[in-house]
């Protein structure tokens, strides 16, 4: 059976095309403790790393947005990423504790005055 969402001449790996691949990876980047696990990896002191993080830069277009399941976490980290400070500072917990209690402080639902 052929996939609905490409056409049978994309490439795949592993089954999936190169945009879910990215598409996945990129929203991993909304959860502060992964950022965290890039940067204790040395991730972001590679430099094809980094260029990479530019490259997915294209998901902030509307027509990639629309998919991202959490486009405003996904699209914060995704841009801060691009600063070489934050890189390093994500390094230690009081970046990733701040991020991870303004991500659940967004997620629950406010009350509204009356």
């Amino acid at each position: 059976m052929a996939s609905t969402t490409a056409p049978d001449d994309v490439p795949r790996y592993g089954g999936y095309t190169r945009f879910e691949l990215e598409l996945e990876f990129v929203q991993c980047l909304a959860n502060p403790q992964y950022l965290n696990w890039l940067a204790v990896k040395k991730m972001f002191d590679k430099p094809d790393f980094v260029a990479y993080l530019g490259y997915l830069q294209y998901f902030k277009q509307p027509k990639y947005a629309k998919y991202l399941h959490h486009p405003g976490p996904t699209l914060r980290a995704l841009e801060l990423l691009q600063q070489d400070r934050f890189r390093k500072d994500i390094l230690g917990p009081n970046v990733m504790d701040f991020m991870t209690m303004e991500g659940l402080k967004n997620a629950v639902p406010h009350e509204q005055d009356s």
